[in-house]
């Protein structure tokens, strides 16, 4: 047990050696006239003096204070580090007469204890209305509330006795005295191991004074006035020969450069200033024009400026601020400055109005003599201009008004006191009223108000009549006119009137009304109310209503009102009613109510209540309760009349469609936990007046009654994920998984979850599902036919999106291509039916774009991992495919489109994310593949082509080789682009890192063009040349041949003009007047006879003097033309050969060019006679000759 004991105490003395710390011992010795105090903070810390021989002696206690002048040595005695443990407080005094201080320079002893926490303190002590003043030697001051980072902290108070809050300064500032009186205290405060300046202060003393000069105008008037609470001080104005001084209050009236003496320290915390100037006005102007001030007059001072306005009558006077705000009584103006308007009244009494800067109010127009007062604090800054007057001749205010027949405008005073009245001016003739005006039919009538501000004066009634009797009422809205008075208070009323058979339907659509108690406000402004005038009562309130609320409608027997209060200060927004015609009705007056869902209780109140509801009158609400909702009715005060038929009651009848009516009593049992849309009427009888009448005022409740949808989704037999989430702000909707109520509900595939809904609509719900497709080995993935799979029906909401997400090896691409053929993307101008768009996106959240069938894109490689969502509008039950998704090798690109341009319209390539910007680190390619004898025209659009790192770089270049057409990077500073593409061509997009928020962004516009080949073209016109001169050669070498050779004769038979024989010389006419030719008779038999057959008869002889026209062949088939043989050359020949022969083209003819002898002619009969063939070349003959030249003579050497 011992053994136990001396171990603790080991241990605890080891522990003891460990924590304790090393004692500090040090020699001072303070100067003359110091108060050394040495304190420690922990009664477990000392002070020691130290000693005797080898300082065996010392004297350890927590304080110590040193004597002046005597050398100690000091030991520190501390479990803890000693620096933050002991504070030291060194004491000098200033003593200084009337004109001098001692010391005159503040000292410290900087090296004393530097290695402990020190306040250096100087007490002054001076004669009576003495100033001392401290100048601060090197750096100046800065007023800090807080501590200061070098660790040497000042502060100041003017007298150790006052009730002054200290003041802290910071070295580096412009303060660069102190000024202080008798008993005044200067401390600084220095951190352990802080290097403070051995002189910081030379000390002055100088009788106490405040001297300044102040210039006062001729209609100002300043009282100083001292606060009787604070010292004593005198105002003295030196002016004269001697001071005239005051002790506690001093008017100064106009004077220039006025010297004023304060004797004390700090006269602005003494005296309060009041400055009041008089502005006298004519009916035309203001002297002075502003009210002006010196902002450098008492400045520090609390001061109060008033201005008082005197207006001769019938004036108006115009005050314009920078901009004021109203303020009420309990309010404080931000900065202190409090601006106080008063206006005399035509009885005598003031109204006054507060306000404060920073507002919209930049004119204030008032009537009669006014005051203006500004109450500006010590340390407020006013403005050299503190207002402007201007005066005018009083003539109110006027408006131009116009109306429509039915619209009355009633104007009344509301405010009777106020000197103000209604002057209206209609063709030239003027109306004053000072009560009321009513106006009606208005034709460019002037009204005007003998006031400023008749709007604080009068309120309108802007009054309609609308009789659908007259004019049709079918459901047309009904708005309120704010053309009338925008800033006064406001009534619009409507007085409706339809026939004795017909009811009155005021439709509420949007926000609805809420019934207020009769007589109560909105807090928006805008109140209505709706009375209707019965036929033997008086008019009765069937409500009064405020926007937003479960009523929708009200309908009214005979005639009825509407009535909307605006005030002044509100702007006019309320929402239009409609107005339609219906069916006469017994009940006097139905309100429709539309009950909200989810849990409410609404209140509503009978006719004119708290006053009687009409005698022998009855009121209907229809109310509509939504599904899945219990409502409760319950009557909260009533007053039953006495009726005076007897056995009479008031009856209240409950009626639900398809239902008998429910009777019951006021007091009677009320439904309760009901469903359905139902009726409450309220019938009175007739009642003794002379007793309280019938008044009722009940809720409806309504609660949730909790059928929630039971589904259970089984996922197991699909590989799909479904979420569904709430996207509804209802907050009756609940959803739960799992009888666990969820925000989110996620189904894993292979899961099965029991769901359930409670109150929530399709629209407010959300269904997605997701199908994870991997690829671990791009050789064994087959292609995949895209088909949105059917959900479980028992999922009451509509799906409204479904994605599949693929995963491929990094050395496998994925192709895109679409079961009709080609894919299109989405764009502006260009966009796809909603109902098969696909949107495709990378794993990372880039989104690539939107796709649909039918397009120029026939394939499209994306070498990433990737999702595609499809959101048609009934993707639920689609059921044909929206992609054929592939694997193949890998691709250098990110993403590769096949392109096959449309031939009818430009093609739009855009980069992935187009608008919002590309990937950046990304590259995108386009084979474009250009149709047969088709160039590509290719228009750029660019932007974002500023990079951080990296290049952007557009490259267009042909398929077939082939320099680029394009290439351009970030450098090039390009927006716009033009190229051609004579042949099919690749475009590259790669993009850098951008700069900035602007993101890269590449559009290109294809439009295909026709070629138009020029080489088949040249070659053409240079055979046609190369012909035509070949054609010309070969004539005029005929011509030459022609000339030179001997001429042939040819003859040729003309049905009609004249027979000749080329250059004949035996007929040297023309055929112009040459008849030598032209047969008188040609017997046809003798000439033709030798061709007859034997039983054929033939004339003997030959008949002359007579003529048979030719009539053709006698047969189907034409004769056969024998030609003679061709003569031997050498011989004469009677006949030219044709090929002989060279003559002008010929017009149509029955002789064409045949190699043949056995040509045949309809015209002309088998015989020698009518031929013409020779066994020669075909040549063109002419069978008129009307326009050949005629041919020169044939001489005899020819022949």
């Amino acid at each position: 047990m011992g053994f136990c004991g001396a171990c603790a105490l080991l241990a605890l003395l080891f522990v003891s050696s460990v924590d304790s710390s090393e004692p500090f011992q040090t020699t001072v010795k303070p100067n003359k006239g110091s108060e050394v105090a040495v304190s420690s903070q922990l009664p477990d810390c000392t002070v020691c003096t130290v000693s005797g021989v080898n300082d065996a002696q010392s004297f350890c206690q927590p304080s110590l204070k040193l004597e002046p002048e005597k050398e100690v040595k000091l030991l520190f005695k501390c479990p803890q580090p000693v620096e933050q443990l002991y504070n030291v407080t060194i004491t000098s005094l200033i003593e200084c007469t009337k004109d001098a201080c001692s010391p005159a320079t503040v000292e410290v002893q900087s090296s004393l204890l530097s290695k402990f926490s020190r306040t250096f303190t100087w007490k002054l002590k001076a004669p009576e209305k003495t100033l001392v003043s401290l100048k601060v030697l090197r750096t100046g001051l800065t007023k800090a509330p807080h501590p200061c980072s070098d660790g040497r902290q000042y502060s100041a108070v003017t007298s150790e006795t006052s009730k002054e809050v200290l003041t802290r300064y910071c070295e580096g500032g412009s303060e660069t005295q102190l000024d202080l009186s008798d008993q005044g205290v200067v401390t600084l405060e220095a951190k352990p191991n802080t290097q403070v300046e051995s002189v910081l202060f030379q000390a002055l003393a100088a009788p106490m004074k405040r001297v300044m000069t102040v210039t006062i105008g001729p209609a100002s008037t300043v009282v100083l006035t001292r606060d009787p609470g604070k010292e004593e001080c005198d105002v003295c104005v030196t002016s004269g020969t001697s001071p005239d001084c005051h002790a506690t209050e001093k008017t100064l009236k106009g004077a220039e450069k006025l010297p004023l003496e304060f004797r004390c320290l700090k006269p602005e915390d003494v005296f309060t200033v009041k400055m009041t100037t008089n502005i006298g006005c004519t009916q035309t102007s203001c002297s002075p024009a502003s009210a002006e001030m010196d902002p450098d007059l008492f400045k520090g001072f609390r001061r109060t400026l008033t201005w008082d306005v005197t207006v001769p009558d019938r004036t108006v006077l115009t005050l314009g601020f920078p901009g004021l705000k109203e303020k009420s009584a309990s309010e404080n103006c931000e900065d202190g400055i409090q601006y106080t308007v008063s206006t005399m009244r035509i009885d005598g009494q003031m109204r006054t109005s507060s306000y404060c800067k920073d507002g919209t109010a930049s004119q204030l127009e008032l009537f009669g003599k006014t005051t203006v007062t500004v109450d500006v604090p010590k340390e407020g800054e006013l403005d050299r201009t503190v207002f402007s007057s201007t005066a005018a001749p009083s003539r109110g205010r006027s408006l131009f008004v116009t109306s429509d027949p039915n619209t009355n405008l009633i104007i009344t005073k509301v405010d009777k006191e106020a000197d103000c009245q209604i002057c209206v001016t209609e063709a030239s003739k003027q109306t004053c009223k000072p009560q009321m005006y009513r106006l009606k039919n208005l034709r460019n009538a002037s009204v005007d108000f003998t006031c400023p501000q008749p709007q604080k004066v009068f309120m309108v009634e802007i009054n309609k009549e609308i009789d659908c009797t007259q004019t049709s009422c079918s459901g047309k809205p009904v708005q309120a006119d704010n053309g009338f008075f925008p800033n006064y208070n406001r009534t619009f009323t409507w007085d409706i009137k339809v026939g004795t058979t017909q009811t009155f339907h005021l439709d509420f659509p949007g926000p609805g009304l809420r019934q207020i108690p009769n007589g109560g406000t909105c807090p928006d402004g805008h109140t209505y109310s709706v009375i209707l005038y019965l036929h033997r009562a008086a008019p009765a309130t069937i409500g009064t209503f405020c926007k937003g609320g479960p009523v929708t409608s009200v309908l009214g027997q005979y005639k009825g009102r509407v009535m909307l209060t605006v005030p002044s200060d509100v702007n006019l927004d309320p929402p239009d009613f409609q107005l339609k015609v219906g069916p006469y009705s017994e009940v006097t007056a139905i309100v429709r109510v539309k009950l909200p869902r989810g849990v409410s209780d609404t209140e509503f109140i009978t006719p004119n209540y708290p006053k009687d509801f009409p005698d022998d009158e009855q009121i209907l609400w229809d109310f509509s309760v939504p599904e899945m909702h219990n409502y409760s009715v319950q009557f909260s005060e009533h007053s039953a009349p006495e009726c005076l038929e007897e056995g009479a009651a008031v009856e209240v009848e409950y009626q639900k469609e398809g239902k008998n009516p429910t009777r019951t009593s006021l007091t009677g049992p009320q439904p309760q936990h009901q469903q359905g849309g139902f009726n409450l009427t309220v019938k009175n009888c007739k009642t003794n007046l002379t007793l309280p009448g019938l008044s009722l005022r009940y809720s409806v409740s309504v609660m949730r009654s909790g059928h929630p949808v039971l589904c259970t989704l089984d996922l197991t037999k699909q590989e799909v994920s479904v979420q569904i989430e709430k996207v509804g702000s209802d907050p009756l909707c609940e959803i739960r998984k799992d009888s666990k109520e969820e925000k989110t509900i996620k189904v894993a595939k292979g899961e099965t979850a029991k769901l359930s809904f409670l109150d929530c609509p399709n629209e407010d719900l959300r269904l997605t599902a997701t199908e994870l497709i991997a690829c671990p080995n791009a050789s064994l993935c087959a292609p995949t036919l895209l088909f949105v799979p059917t959900l479980d029906p028992c999922l009451p909401m509509p799906l409204h999106s479904f994605s599949w997400f693929f995963t491929i090896p990094h050395e496998a691409t994925l192709d895109l291509v679409s079961p009709t053929g080609s894919l299109r993307q989405s764009l502006p101008g260009q966009e796809c039916d909603p109902s098969s768009v696909v949107g495709v996106g990378e794993k990372d959240g880039s989104f690539i774009g939107n796709f649909c069938s039918n397009g120029e894109i026939q394939k499209l490689q994306i070498h990433s991992n990737i999702s595609i969502t499809a959101t048609p509008q009934d993707v639920k039950r689609s059921k044909e495919p929206l992609l054929d998704v592939s694997v193949s090798p890998e691709i250098k690109e990110t993403i590769i489109y096949r392109i096959s341009p449309n031939l009818t319209s430009p093609t739009i390539l855009v980069t992935p994310n187009w608008p919002t910007g590309m990937k950046p680190h990304s590259s995108v390619s386009w084979i474009v593949d250009l149709p047969w004898m088709h160039h590509a025209h290719i228009k750029f659009a660019i932007s974002g082509l500023e990079c951080e790192n990296s290049h952007t770089r557009i490259n267009v270049k042909h398929q077939e080789g082939g320099s680029d057409l394009l290439d351009i990077n970030e450098s090039e500073k390009m927006r716009t682009e033009n190229t051609t593409a004579r042949q099919s061509f690749y475009l590259n997009v790669t993009n850098c890192q951008p700069e900035g928020r602007d993101q890269f962004n590449v559009k290109a516009t294809i439009v295909l063009e026709r070629k138009t080949n020029l080489l088949p073209i040249l070659l053409g016109l240079v055979g046609a040349v190369l012909l035509l001169l070949l054609i010309l050669v070969v004539v005029c070498v005929v011509l030459r041949k022609k000339k030179s050779k001997m001429n042939s004769q040819s003859s040729i038979y003309m049905g009609k003009g004249n027979i000749f024989r080329p250059n004949d010389g035996h007929f040297v006419k023309t055929r112009a007047d040459n008849d030598s030719h032209v047969y008188d008779y040609i017997d046809d038999s003798m000439v033709y006879g030798h061709l007859l057959t034997d039983n054929e008869s033939i004339p003997n002889g030959m008949q002359v003097d007579s003529y048979q026209t030719f009539t053709g062949p006698t047969d189907n088939t034409l004769p056969v033309i024998k030609e003679p043989d061709p003569e031997p050359k050498g011989q004469y020949q009677s006949f030219l050969s044709p090929s002989d022969t060279f003559l002008p083209p010929r017009p149509r003819t029955p002789i064409g060019r045949q190699d043949s002898l056995g040509f045949q002619d309809r015209r002309m009969m088998d015989n020698e006679l009518y031929t013409f063939k020779s066994t020669g070349d075909m040549n063109t003959i002419r069978l008129s000759g009307a326009d050949m030249e005629p041919q020169l003579p044939i001489m005899d050497e020819s022949l």
